[in-house]
């Protein structure tokens, strides 16, 4: 793309079109995936702490590595380190497709091969953040991140529901499966073509490594909305329980289990469907908290269901809230962040990320064994009612912020 020539709509638009897609088509892998790890595991143990456990082998070489990830992907080019990234996916699915197909019953290969996926998560996560930027105009970004995650929700549909689907004919097609979407996703993200302005060659020291840290802090308003994330979803996120809630609770099978964990990336794609079309531009801050006061409100009526449609309402209205803050936080670091740090701006977003799914997949795993799983929802969706009116106190600019800031050049 020429300085002078004016940019393609996003629609329209090769490069962003392959991202985008290979996005998803990774994202319905992986989320396939953990249908059939989850079933699997529970499955054979019986025991809702290993659910718990899941998240935390994931999350724990995530944390390690997430912060020189941060650096890496200022330094190196994003584009290739996703496709790294996918290929030790590929060896990941192609694992548990073997160990399912030999009938294994210890536990221990799916955890070894989780831990493989959790590092390779920490170096995606900030690189596949931080390229959309380096694909798109600026000027297209309030329409390219609406398309860009609600295509990466329609995968959080699809994923559950045909990893459900496909368990019914065996944990090793879905792992099969899998390995077939991954493979398709890397040789799309191959024809991808950046632009990509790199941190000159320093060493990595911590100073360098923290600098997105210090960068956030020096932003009330992107710390409060990476915050705000982080402890309402690690307190108020349900979706780890979701095969003892299918299993013991609505007495349903995989594929319910599959539409349950798809009903949240619903709501999130009918949101994205709307700010792709209507893009939010005034009382940001309001939609925000709001978005947030209904993923709390959501998750504690989930809780108290019976009803496999009524928990299915539930989730939907839970995503709907959740897409709200994630284009909030997502506009603020794409918009507001040079490009020779956003690598490291999106590490410490992915850190957060990172600590509210997979630490509080863990942390919802243990309450459940403590509580019960419905009691455990509950207190989940009270803390994060509480989280938010803590924040709206907190960070009074956030709340009270009317327009996004201009975009940084």
């Amino acid at each position: 793309m020429s300085a002078t020539a004016a940019p393609l709509p996003v629609y329209r638009d090769a490069n962003f079109l392959c991202l985008a897609l290979s996005r998803f088509l990774s994202a319905t892998a992986i989320l396939m995936q953990s249908v059939a790890i989850g079933w699997q595991i529970y499955a054979q143990t019986g025991k809702v702490s290993y659910l718990g456990y899941v998240g935390l082998a994931q999350f724990l070489p995530f944390f390690l590595f997430i912060l020189w990830s941060g650096q890496v992907a200022d330094r190196q080019d994003r584009r290739k380190i996703l496709i790294g990234c996918n290929i030790a996916y590929l060896i990941g699915s192609l694992s548990l497709f073997a160990y399912s197909l030999s009938g294994g019953r210890s536990v221990g290969p799916i955890f070894a091969v989780l831990v493989l996926l959790g590092t390779s998560r920490a170096f995606a996560m900030p690189a596949s953040q931080a390229l959309l930027r380096n694909v798109v105009d600026a000027s297209q970004l309030d329409r390219a991140l609406p398309i860009y995650t609600g295509l990466f929700h329609v995968a959080v549909v699809a994923g559950p529901l045909l990893g459900g689907f496909l368990y019914l004919a065996g944990a090793p097609v879905t792992h099969l499966t899998v390995t077939l979407c991954l493979l398709s996703a890397t040789v799309m993200l191959s024809f991808v073509k950046t632009r990509q302005v790199r941190e000159p060659r320093m060493p990595v020291t911590w100073r360098n490594t923290l600098e997105g840290f210090r960068f956030v802090g020096a932003k009330p308003m992107l710390l409060g909305a990476i915050s705000l994330d982080l402890f309402a979803v690690l307190l108020g996120g349900a979706t780890a329980m979701l095969p003892a809630v299918a299993r013991d609770i609505l007495h349903a099978g995989p594929f319910a289990m599959g539409m349950l964990r798809a009903a949240p990336a619903v709501g999130s794609t009918l949101a994205s469907l709307y700010l792709a079309r209507y893009p939010l531009r005034r009382h940001i801050g309001r939609w925000l908290f709001g978005g947030a006061a209904l993923f709390g409100m959501a998750t504690i009526a989930f809780g108290l269901s019976r009803s496999i449609w009524l928990s299915l309402g539930c989730l939907v209205l839970l995503g709907l809230g959740d897409m709200l803050g994630v284009y909030v936080r997502q506009y603020l670091i794409q918009s507001g962040t040079p490009d020779s740090v956003r690598g490291r701006v999106s590490a410490v977003s992915a850190v957060c990320i990172g600590a509210s799914n997979e630490l509080g997949e863990f942390e919802s795993g243990v309450t459940a064994g403590w509580l019960g799983v419905s009691r455990s929802i509950v207190v989940g969706g009270v803390a994060t009612l509480i989280v938010i009116s803590a924040w709206m106190a907190r960070f009074p600019i956030l709340r009270n912020m009317d327009r996004f800031p201009a975009p940084e050049k």
